[in-house]
């Protein structure tokens, strides 16, 4: 067939979301069981990217996971993508945010924070929690960085790689992957960068020593979170609506004495809610 001349390309090109919506929606039925794969990790081959701006060919690492009939989330990833981050939803928050973003002050904010880096053309930054993409493609155009972004939310990821499609962007390329879990390896990164994400997390000291462990000597970490008051101090609505949401809130000195505890030096951990509120009036 290689040497047979063609009319046609037999090819059927399918986008990240279509081969997503594919595997998550299989289903194995066995009376009051059934199975589901699960995506373990879900990356963007980095040569292609590197060699050709193409972020389309992706590979998938699915798990298989069996459990009890339900109509609830069997998985945080599912929560996510089913219920906080639908994509409409998505694309809701990027219409207030600006084009690319999904949090507060979006470029503006983007800008004031990378600012802080100091980066140098060639670095590595791991962007956890990146969304749809729009910091990590300004980091890589303004600064000429390599940007690795991930997000549990297969939702966020795969917006992310229709944008990167269309700029052909050689800097940057995006993972499905769950931060609390998946090794990006010991000194791989020059900054850790994350915004408005970890709230998410409950056992933060693991994570931020994983991300010690990421980083290369002398390495950066840039953290912007939502906070709370203490526990005993929140109002009953509050509180309930932290815990519909599944949110793990501390103080900003909390965090900072977290940072501290993971390994951390040169800690500043700052109050920001008027920076914030002024982006969102």
């Amino acid at each position: 067939s290689g040497n047979a001349d063609r009319s046609f390309n037999p090819t059927q090109y399918r986008t990240a979301q279509d081969y997503t919506s594919m595997f998550l929606s299989a289903r194995a039925y066995e009376g009051d069981s059934q199975a589901r794969f699960e995506i373990e990790r879900s990356r963007c081959i980095s040569e292609y990217v590197r060699r050709k701006g193409n972020p389309g060919q992706v590979v998938w690492r699915l798990r298989k996971v069996t459990e009890a009939r339900t109509d609830t989330f069997g998985s945080f990833q599912q929560f996510l993508d089913g219920q906080q981050y639908t994509i409409n939803g998505v694309l809701r928050y990027e219409r207030i945010f600006g084009q690319g973003f999904v949090s507060t002050g979006g470029p503006t904010t983007t800008a004031e924070y990378t600012g802080m880096l100091d980066l140098q053309e060639g670095q590595r930054v791991l962007d956890v929690g990146c969304g749809i993409g729009g910091g990590d493609f300004y980091m890589a155009d303004t600064f000429g960085v390599q940007v690795v972004g991930c997000d549990l939310s297969s939702n966020m990821v795969n917006i992310a790689l229709e944008r990167a499609y269309q700029l052909g962007s050689r800097l940057v390329s995006f993972e499905i992957a769950d931060a609390t879990t998946t090794d990006f390896g010991e000194a791989t990164f020059d900054v850790v960068y994350s915004r408005d994400t970890i709230l998410h997390i409950e056992d933060k000291l693991s994570l931020f020593q994983s991300f010690l462990r990421f980083l290369r000597p002398g390495g950066k970490l840039l953290i912007t979170d939502y906070c709370g008051i203490e526990p005993e101090n929140r109002s009953e609505s509050f509180a309930s609506y932290v815990a519909q949401r599944g949110y793990h809130l501390l103080t900003p000195e909390g965090y900072g004495q977290v940072l501290e505890e993971a390994g951390f030096t040169n800690v500043v951990a700052r109050n920001a809610t008027d920076t914030f509120v002024r982006m969102l009036e």
